[in-house]
Protein backbone atom coordinates (compact mmCIF):
# COMPACT_ATOMS: atom_id res chain seq x y z
CA UNK A 1 0.00 0.00 0.00
CA UNK A 2 3.04 1.96 0.78
CA UNK A 3 3.17 5.73 1.54
CA UNK A 4 0.68 8.58 1.81
CA UNK A 5 1.03 11.99 3.00
CA UNK A 6 -1.85 14.39 2.70
CA UNK A 7 -1.64 18.22 4.07
CA UNK A 8 2.08 17.68 5.46
CA UNK A 9 2.93 20.75 8.27
CA UNK A 10 5.99 20.83 10.12
CA UNK A 11 6.82 23.17 12.38
CA UNK A 12 10.29 23.86 14.81
CA UNK A 13 11.49 26.26 16.68
CA UNK A 14 14.56 27.72 16.86
CA UNK A 15 15.66 30.05 19.36
CA UNK A 16 12.56 31.67 19.44
CA UNK A 17 11.42 31.74 16.08
CA UNK A 18 9.06 29.46 14.40
CA UNK A 19 10.22 27.84 11.35
CA UNK A 20 7.47 25.77 8.41
CA UNK A 21 10.12 23.37 7.04
CA UNK A 22 7.08 21.46 5.51
CA UNK A 23 3.72 23.62 4.66
CA UNK A 24 1.12 21.14 3.18
CA UNK A 25 2.62 17.89 1.35
CA UNK A 26 1.10 15.99 -0.36
CA UNK A 27 2.15 12.79 -1.84
CA UNK A 28 2.23 9.02 -2.58
CA UNK A 29 4.42 6.28 -3.44
CA UNK A 30 3.26 3.13 -4.15
CA UNK A 31 4.75 -0.33 -3.28
CA UNK A 32 7.98 -0.83 -5.11
CA UNK A 33 8.37 2.53 -6.58
CA UNK A 34 11.53 4.14 -7.27
CA UNK A 35 11.59 7.53 -6.22
CA UNK A 36 14.68 10.61 -5.87
CA UNK A 37 13.51 13.96 -3.18
CA UNK A 38 15.50 16.53 -4.98
CA UNK A 39 15.28 20.28 -3.89
CA UNK A 40 17.95 23.21 -2.28
CA UNK A 41 19.47 23.20 1.06
CA UNK A 42 16.73 24.26 3.36
CA UNK A 43 14.31 23.17 1.22
CA UNK A 44 12.56 20.66 3.76
CA UNK A 45 13.42 17.25 1.66
CA UNK A 46 15.42 16.29 4.71
CA UNK A 47 12.55 16.79 7.27
CA UNK A 48 10.26 15.11 4.80
CA UNK A 49 12.81 11.66 4.44
CA UNK A 50 12.38 12.23 8.20
CA UNK A 51 8.62 11.99 8.89
CA UNK A 52 8.67 9.49 5.89
CA UNK A 53 11.08 7.21 8.05
CA UNK A 54 9.07 7.67 11.36
CA UNK A 55 12.26 9.40 12.87
CA UNK A 56 10.07 12.67 13.49
CA UNK A 57 6.53 13.18 13.29
CA UNK A 58 4.26 16.40 11.58
CA UNK A 59 2.77 19.61 13.30
CA UNK A 60 -0.19 19.02 11.35
CA UNK A 61 -1.37 16.47 8.65
CA UNK A 62 -1.66 12.78 7.96
CA UNK A 63 1.33 10.15 7.06
CA UNK A 64 -0.09 6.86 6.02
CA UNK A 65 2.39 4.29 6.09
CA UNK A 66 0.92 0.66 4.42
CA UNK A 67 -2.85 2.45 4.99
CA UNK A 68 -2.02 2.88 9.27
CA UNK A 69 -2.11 6.43 10.20
CA UNK A 70 1.50 6.60 12.30
CA UNK A 71 1.31 10.56 12.46
CA UNK A 72 0.67 10.85 16.23
CA UNK A 73 2.28 7.33 17.35
CA UNK A 74 4.57 7.79 20.47
CA UNK A 75 8.24 6.75 20.41
CA UNK A 76 8.50 3.29 20.98
CA UNK A 77 5.69 2.30 18.35
CA UNK A 78 7.26 4.71 15.80
CA UNK A 79 11.00 2.71 16.62
CA UNK A 80 8.85 -0.60 16.23
CA UNK A 81 7.74 0.28 13.31
CA UNK A 82 11.33 1.70 11.81
CA UNK A 83 13.03 -2.02 13.42
CA UNK A 84 10.28 -3.58 11.30
CA UNK A 85 9.52 -1.68 7.74
CA UNK A 86 11.98 0.60 6.85
CA UNK A 87 15.63 0.40 6.39
CA UNK A 88 17.98 2.97 6.75
CA UNK A 89 21.16 4.06 4.39
CA UNK A 90 22.71 7.46 5.40
CA UNK A 91 25.54 9.43 3.75
CA UNK A 92 28.10 9.40 6.12
CA UNK A 93 27.69 5.45 7.11
CA UNK A 94 26.21 5.35 10.86
CA UNK A 95 28.67 2.40 11.06
CA UNK A 96 29.55 1.20 15.06
CA UNK A 97 33.68 2.14 14.58
CA UNK A 98 34.47 -0.52 17.07
CA UNK A 99 32.16 -3.33 15.29
CA UNK A 100 33.01 -5.56 12.71
CA UNK A 101 30.69 -5.52 9.64
CA UNK A 102 28.75 -8.71 10.87
CA UNK A 103 28.01 -6.86 14.19
CA UNK A 104 27.17 -4.07 12.43
CA UNK A 105 24.67 -5.60 10.42
CA UNK A 106 23.06 -8.03 13.09
CA UNK A 107 22.28 -4.75 15.36
CA UNK A 108 18.65 -4.39 14.00
CA UNK A 109 18.03 -7.87 14.59
CA UNK A 110 18.93 -7.43 18.11
CA UNK A 111 16.55 -4.55 18.68
CA UNK A 112 14.21 -6.58 16.88
CA UNK A 113 15.12 -9.74 19.56
CA UNK A 114 15.88 -12.43 17.45
CA UNK A 115 18.05 -15.34 18.65
CA UNK A 116 21.67 -15.62 17.66
CA UNK A 117 20.72 -18.42 16.07
CA UNK A 118 18.36 -17.21 14.13
CA UNK A 119 20.31 -13.99 13.51
CA UNK A 120 23.79 -15.63 11.71
CA UNK A 121 22.71 -17.19 8.98
CA UNK A 122 20.22 -13.90 7.84
CA UNK A 123 23.29 -11.30 8.98
CA UNK A 124 25.27 -13.77 6.50
CA UNK A 125 22.64 -13.52 3.98
CA UNK A 126 22.81 -9.54 3.35
CA UNK A 127 26.40 -9.04 3.88
CA UNK A 128 26.92 -11.80 1.11
CA UNK A 129 24.32 -10.17 -0.89
CA UNK A 130 26.09 -6.62 -1.43
CA UNK A 131 29.59 -8.29 -1.79
CA UNK A 132 31.19 -8.04 1.29
CA UNK A 133 31.47 -11.90 2.72
CA UNK A 134 35.18 -11.27 2.60
CA UNK A 135 34.84 -8.53 5.15
CA UNK A 136 32.62 -9.38 7.14
CA UNK A 137 34.53 -9.36 10.17
CA UNK A 138 36.55 -6.36 9.19
CA UNK A 139 36.25 -3.10 11.33
CA UNK A 140 34.82 0.07 9.55
CA UNK A 141 38.39 1.83 9.33
CA UNK A 142 40.03 -1.08 7.39
CA UNK A 143 37.25 -0.89 4.54
CA UNK A 144 37.19 1.65 1.80
CA UNK A 145 34.21 4.17 1.53
CA UNK A 146 32.40 1.84 -0.76
CA UNK A 147 32.57 -0.90 1.17
CA UNK A 148 31.28 0.87 4.35
CA UNK A 149 28.35 1.47 2.37
CA UNK A 150 27.89 -1.66 1.25
CA UNK A 151 28.08 -2.51 5.09
CA UNK A 152 25.52 0.01 5.59
CA UNK A 153 22.82 -1.31 2.65
CA UNK A 154 23.65 -4.57 4.34
CA UNK A 155 22.37 -3.29 7.46
CA UNK A 156 19.29 -1.85 5.76
CA UNK A 157 18.41 -5.12 4.29
CA UNK A 158 18.54 -7.52 7.08
CA UNK A 159 15.54 -6.98 8.50
CA UNK A 160 14.15 -7.49 5.28
CA UNK A 161 11.95 -3.87 5.00
CA UNK A 162 9.69 -2.93 2.49
CA UNK A 163 10.95 0.50 2.36
CA UNK A 164 14.98 1.84 1.90
CA UNK A 165 15.09 4.66 2.18
CA UNK A 166 18.82 6.61 1.26
CA UNK A 167 19.91 10.29 2.80
CA UNK A 168 22.69 11.72 0.01
CA UNK A 169 24.12 7.84 -0.02
CA UNK A 170 26.68 8.69 -2.43
CA UNK A 171 27.63 12.17 -0.45
CA UNK A 172 31.11 10.81 0.51
CA UNK A 173 31.98 8.40 -2.64
CA UNK A 174 33.91 8.46 -5.70
CA UNK A 175 32.00 8.86 -8.66
CA UNK A 176 32.54 5.39 -9.88
CA UNK A 177 32.43 3.84 -6.28
CA UNK A 178 28.70 5.88 -6.26
CA UNK A 179 27.50 4.16 -9.39
CA UNK A 180 28.51 0.72 -8.00
CA UNK A 181 26.16 1.78 -5.01
CA UNK A 182 23.34 2.60 -7.06
CA UNK A 183 23.44 0.32 -9.11
CA UNK A 184 23.18 -1.76 -5.25
CA UNK A 185 20.13 0.17 -5.29
CA UNK A 186 18.97 -0.70 -8.81
CA UNK A 187 18.97 -4.26 -7.78
CA UNK A 188 17.04 -4.42 -4.98
CA UNK A 189 14.01 -2.15 -6.52
CA UNK A 190 14.28 -4.59 -8.96
CA UNK A 191 13.96 -7.28 -6.08
CA UNK A 192 10.35 -5.84 -5.43
CA UNK A 193 11.74 -3.02 -2.59
CA UNK A 194 10.48 0.48 -2.66
CA UNK A 195 13.21 2.98 -2.99
CA UNK A 196 13.19 6.74 -1.50
CA UNK A 197 16.34 8.56 -2.16
CA UNK A 198 17.24 11.81 -1.30
CA UNK A 199 19.58 13.29 -3.43
CA UNK A 200 20.76 17.01 -4.68
CA UNK A 201 22.82 15.40 -7.56
CA UNK A 202 20.68 15.02 -10.81
CA UNK A 203 22.88 11.87 -12.15
CA UNK A 204 21.70 9.80 -8.94
CA UNK A 205 18.63 10.84 -9.02
CA UNK A 206 18.37 10.01 -12.69
CA UNK A 207 18.57 5.84 -11.59
CA UNK A 208 15.18 6.60 -9.99
CA UNK A 209 12.00 6.14 -12.13
CA UNK A 210 10.12 9.16 -10.53
CA UNK A 211 11.95 12.67 -9.21
CA UNK A 212 10.10 14.67 -6.90
CA UNK A 213 10.91 18.03 -6.51
CA UNK A 214 10.72 19.90 -3.02
CA UNK A 215 10.96 23.68 -2.56
CA UNK A 216 9.61 26.13 0.49
CA UNK A 217 8.67 23.27 1.84
CA UNK A 218 6.19 22.12 -0.74
CA UNK A 219 6.46 19.94 -3.82
CA UNK A 220 6.93 22.07 -6.75
CA UNK A 221 7.45 19.34 -9.27
CA UNK A 222 6.58 15.58 -9.47
CA UNK A 223 7.66 14.12 -12.69
CA UNK A 224 7.96 10.47 -13.59
CA UNK A 225 10.70 10.79 -15.93
CA UNK A 226 14.12 11.89 -14.44
CA UNK A 227 14.77 15.71 -15.14
CA UNK A 228 18.12 17.71 -15.91
CA UNK A 229 19.00 19.60 -12.48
Amino acid sequence: MGVEVRDLVKRYDMNGAGVQALRGVNLTVADNEYVAIMGPSGSGKSTLMNIIGCLDVPSSGQYLLDGHDVSRLGEDELAEIRNLKIGFVFQTFNLLARADVFHNVELPLIYRGLSPAKRRPLVAEAIESVGLADRAHHRPSELSGGQRQRAAVARALVGNPSIVLADEPTGNLDTVTGEEIMALFDRLHRQGRTIILVTHEADIAAHAHRVIRVRDGLVESDSAEPVAA
